[in-house]
């Protein structure tokens, strides 16, 4: 497993304003993502070193974000005021994970502004939106030339999370390899004083770190 990307729910100022106020903080530009027509969604991104990336997504007018657990948790989070919505680690084999939580994982895409259909298999958003402390896991189906982190060059590195949680909890969730997915950073984990889930991020930057 493999930290994949870091997701950021929009607030009261839209995907506009909330990337403009993400970008201005990490003095980064944003890159427009796209749709993903079956989760009623849309995002914006910017890459990141370590084949990752910092998500920024809202919830449309769309029948879909009534029925996916994604489309709900993204409004769920927005009407909240916005922030941090979750993690995602990815994974080369997605068997292994049908086999843990007992189902399939179901298809995911998103069309890119140029055309392009990204698409990748995914499991686990309801167990997210239930417990955001939890990731959910996603097997890319593309080139790994066109995965996000590859759209641009970026001198910002995601260093660290604060979580609210558990780590025990993710180990009887996904195993121990999702623990193992966070040592690629530092991880703080304290205990939830209400919803638990991401509390910030620390980025390497040019600049200097940031906090978000």
């Amino acid at each position: 497993m493999h930290l994949d990307h870091v997701s950021f729910a929009v607030g009261p100022d839209g995907l506009a304003g909330t990337t403009a106020e993400l970008g201005r903080l990490l003095n980064a530009t944003f890159i427009d993502g796209g749709a993903h027509p079956r989760f009623g969604t849309r995002n914006m991104i910017l890459p990141l070193k370590n084949r990752q990336y910092l998500e920024v997504v809202e919830v449309l007018d769309h029948p879909a974000a009534d029925k996916a657990a994604f489309g709900q948790a993204v409004r769920a989070r927005r009407d909240a005021g916005g922030g941090w919505l979750g993690w995602v680690v990815s994974v080369d084999d997605i068997t292994e994970v049908e086999h843990r939580m007992g189902r399939h994982a179901v298809p995911g895409n998103r069309r890119r502004p140029d055309g392009y259909n990204l698409e990748w298999q995914q499991i686990g958003t309801s167990g997210m939106k239930a417990d955001p402390q939890l990731p959910f896991v996603i097997k890319w189906e593309k080139d790994p030339a066109e995965h996000p982190s590859q759209m641009a060059d970026s001198q910002i590195a995601l260093t660290a999370l604060e979580i609210a949680g558990d780590p025990k909890r993710l180990a009887d969730y996904l195993g121990e390899p999702a623990i193992e997915a966070l040592e690629e950073i530092e991880v703080r984990w304290v205990a939830p004083h209400g919803t638990p889930g991401i509390l910030a991020a620390e980025f390497s930057t040019p600049d200097g770190v940031v906090r978000i």
